[in-house]
């Protein structure tokens, strides 16, 4: 049994932690996006000299098990050296969808300003990582979430790219971004917030080496690893062991295939020691999504990278205590995600939804494997959907073009302790909304209604909570785009509470209003009136009569 120290232990979560939230702290005062800057959809992390994760700040779950995949394609296949920053979006490389461009830049002993030696005598330290949700990166329309078949639809896709070298930035780089965009002062804008983002994460992983000591350091950091992994298996170790199987569907693709089935097989085997000690890297648990949809002509298709972020989220939500989120997490869980189905889609399926929607429904998924483990503790299903709108055109007000992307709360499954809370987000997005005053300062449009929606959680023992109703004016005719989820599959309710009631969508033009389907992408004159009414969550237990 490996012996920890709880007190360094604490101390260097946080140490390692502090340093990924000053990333994103400097990203998100530095970007030019509403999106990033107001909504905070990005997300840094730092990594060991293997590509190892140290520390992931609370920022987006959906990129848990995303960048390390990134970090693992990455570590061999570049000649790292100081001042380098490599660019990438391309899913087969650990990308999720193409607007989500991350940044990597490695860490230096000595690297800097007052650096001594040549680049082959410095040793490397480890990573740092920001990946940030660009609102428009190309694509059939405008915020590059369209209704696509296939990846070429969706934007510019970025192999490994040199954006920095030796501390300099790559002009014609930053240029091939922003001329396939739409909005080119936001992607350089964004970009330079990236770029401030990793040079302060490299200061502060420097300093903290510099501080402690490289062999103290090295020390911790594995540590902290090991720690993680044992707090899971020893989780892991306390459940029931078994097969739990549970399958949920997805609405439909935006391409004509519907009611499209995540199947999952939740095995947990009786060990008698599952402490990293006594078992090295054997998983403790396996996944296995054999059984799901093959991948689909729409853009559900979620790479395997999502797939496993969703697994790890739910893992690591078990995890009753506070523990470090790092590459120990991951080390017990073995998923087994079939290629070419739509949990691991091959290039080139469309996957622009896969990351916002599918991975939504395969936490769904998961839940409900769970709730035959766990009953007392698994909440009911929340909205499960991100409810993406994308609006784009010429501004005619402010004379140039915009590129307007979101993601609307809704309600959040009850649980055995408590009603859910009403408009949220919840699960696999940790964003904010995007407040009123920025959004009509910055866009040609006006909000005229943002409420709660009354009335639309499971009812049950304890009640599912309630969804959004946003309606937003257009002030200049622009492109729509929605990519919206549970707008036919309600959310289930749990142990016997109320399914919550599924969302809606509708488009008022000249006085008349039509019904939209949850996937949808066309032409809006100014005056138009959008109205998205986002579903509520489930209800825990039997209501009393």
């Amino acid at each position: 049994m490996i012996i920890f120290d709880p007190i360094q232990v604490e101390v260097w979560r946080h140490l390692l932690a502090s340093i990924a939230e000053e990333m994103g702290g400097a990203l998100e005062r530095t970007a030019y996006s509403p999106n990033i800057k107001e909504r905070l959809d990005h997300s840094c992390a730092l990594f060991n000299e293997r590509g190892e994760l140290l520390a992931q700040a609370a920022h987006i779950p959906v990129h848990l098990g995303a960048m390390p995949l990134m970090l693992r394609a990455l570590k061999d296949a570049v000649a790292w050296s100081p001042g380098l920053m490599i660019l990438c979006n391309d899913p087969r490389v650990g990308g999720t969808h193409l607007p989500d461009l991350t940044l990597v830049a490695p860490v230096y002993e000595g690297s800097g300003e007052h650096a001594s030696g040549s680049d082959e005598e410095r040793l490397l330290l480890g990573f740092v990582a920001s990946r940030a949700h660009h609102a428009d990166i190309g694509g059939l329309s405008p915020g590059s979430l369209p209704l696509s078949k296939e990846l070429f639809h969706e934007g510019l896709i970025l192999p490994p790219m040199t954006l920095v070298k030796n501390g300099i930035v790559q002009e014609e780089v930053v240029a091939l971004v922003c001329a396939n965009s739409r909005t080119p002062a936001e992607r350089r804008g964004d970009l330079s917030a990236q770029i401030a983002a990793n040079e302060t994460g490299i200061a502060r992983f420097r300093e903290l080496v510099e501080k402690s000591g490289l062999s103290e350091f090295k020390k911790r950091t594995s540590e902290s690893i090991a720690y993680a992994e044992s707090a899971i298996r020893e989780m892991i170790a306390a459940l029931p062991p078994g097969v739990y199987a549970a399958t949920d569907f997805l609405d439909d693709d935006g391409a004509g295939n519907r009611d499209i089935p995540i199947r999952v097989s939740v095995t947990i085997t009786k060990r008698e020691d599952m402490s990293a000690r006594s078992i090295p890297e054997a998983p403790a648990i396996r996944f296995d999504f054999t059984g799901s949809s093959p991948q689909v002509r729409g853009s559900l298709n979620a790479t395997e990278a999502i797939t496993r972020s969703a697994c790890c989220y739910i893992i690591r939500c078990l995890v009753e205590e506070e523990m470090p989120t790092n590459e120990g997490c991951f080390t017990p869980i073995e998923v087994i995600a079939p290629e070419g189905s739509i949990v691991n889609a091959k290039f080139p399926a469309a996957v622009a939804g896969g990351n916002v929607e599918t991975s939504q429904r395969i936490v769904d998924t998961l839940l409900k494997a769970f709730a035959q483990i766990l009953p007392d503790r698994i909440p009911a299903m929340s909205q499960g959907t991100m409810n993406n709108l994308t609006i784009g055109g010429f501004d005619p007000i402010r004379t140039r073009p915009f590129a307007y992307y979101e993601t609307v709360g809704g309600g959040a499954g009850a649980s055995r302790e408590s009603a859910g809370a009403s408009a949220i987000h919840t699960h696999m997005t940790n964003t904010r909304n995007t407040p009123i005053e920025s959004f009509e300062s910055h866009y040609p449009m006006r909000v005229l209604e943002y409420s709660i929606a009354e009335g639309t959680g499971g009812q049950g023992a304890n009640c599912g909570g309630d969804g959004l109703i946003r309606k937003i004016e257009l002030l200049a005719e622009a492109h729509v785009t929605l990519l919206t989820e549970r707008r036919i599959h309600a959310p289930p309710g749990i142990s016997g509470g109320e399914d919550g009631i599924p969302g809606d969508n509708s488009l008022t033009i000249a006085g008349e209003t039509v019904s939209l389907p949850g996937k949808w992408s066309g032409e809006c004159p100014a005056g138009a009136i959008l109205t998205i009414r986002t579903p509520g969550g489930g209800g825990w237990g039997k209501a009393e009569s």
